[in-house]
């Protein structure tokens, strides 16, 4: 897939008139990603995020991942998630749940995702988390009853969304009073607005609002050689791969440094 044909594949889906196909389309690329790339070279499938001043700690096997884990640690930092129960609604392959699981104490995590496929690699690439289970389920009907979760954590997967409002409206229907929602995610410079509009739908206040695209980009400069390393061994989706991992020179990548693109964090609290 050429530079050009995917900058409007992205552009025809974050303006689709249809939200169902909007979904569809994310699901299956999901689906087929999961298929293509299932070893635990990569745990992440997020742009990352690198912090000025000191590094946190991490153990020497979870090192390579620094980058992609710090997008979770700015998400949960200075949260009271110890002995929390903990929802992470995108979940991907995993590592993000898993990093939370293993660094910060919760009662538990439990990832939500839509792809079948996603969710059966997950639970074979984290089978060593015990904390952690992984469940197949929309973000915008949520498979869990109101107020079961302390913290819900939603790391670049609402863009994939159909109806942003109905999931936030979720959002604030399975945190328990006085929980957290932390929020990541990127937009088009001109939808912020929009955004934030559509996440005040969950009904909790907005305690802390951050733009973290310096830091978005920092981490994929220093992701990038490895990347580069592992995006060549899959010739057959090289092309695309570049372009889906915002590796330099790609739309995305250009997007972010150019301004046109915005990463955002957010965080929520529920009244008690």
């Amino acid at each position: 897939m050429s530079n050009t044909n995917f900058s409007a594949f992205i552009a025809v889906m974050e303006n689709s008139a249809s939200p169902k196909v909007q979904k569809w389309v994310w699901r299956n690329i999901y689906n087929l990603l999961s298929r293509f790339w299932r070893d635990r070279d990569w745990r992440f499938m997020n742009y990352g995020y690198v912090a000025a001043g000191d590094a946190f700690p991490l153990k020497p096997e979870d090192e390579p991942e620094r980058a992609f884990i710090g997008l979770y640690q700015q998400a949960v930092a200075g949260l009271p998630v110890e002995g929390a129960r903990v929802l992470e609604v995108g979940s991907g392959r995993g590592g993000g749940s898993r990093y939370i699981a293993r660094y910060h104490g919760p009662a538990s995590v439990t990832g939500l995702d839509y792809s079948p496929a996603t969710v059966r690699l997950a639970r074979r690439l984290n089978v060593d988390t015990t904390t952690v289970a992984f469940e197949t389920g929309d973000a915008e009907a949520m498979p869990f009853g109101d107020a079961t979760f302390d913290i819900v954590v939603n790391i670049e997967s609402s863009h994939c969304y159909g109806d942003v409002a109905a999931f936030a409206r979720e959002v604030g229907r399975v945190t328990k009073p006085g929980g957290w929602f932390t929020f990541a995610d990127m937009r088009g410079r001109n939808s912020i607005a929009e955004l934030d509009a559509q996440l005040a739908a969950s009904g909790m206040e907005l305690v802390e609002s951050r733009d973290i695209t310096s830091n978005v980009v920092a981490a994929l400069d220093a992701a990038e050689s490895r990347k580069r390393e592992r995006i060549g061994r899959s010739w057959l989706m090289r092309r695309f791969m570049s372009e889906f991992s915002g590796s330099q020179g790609s739309v995305f990548y250009k997007g972010l440094t150019d301004g046109q693109v915005v990463y955002v964090a957010r965080r929520y609290r529920k009244a008690s």
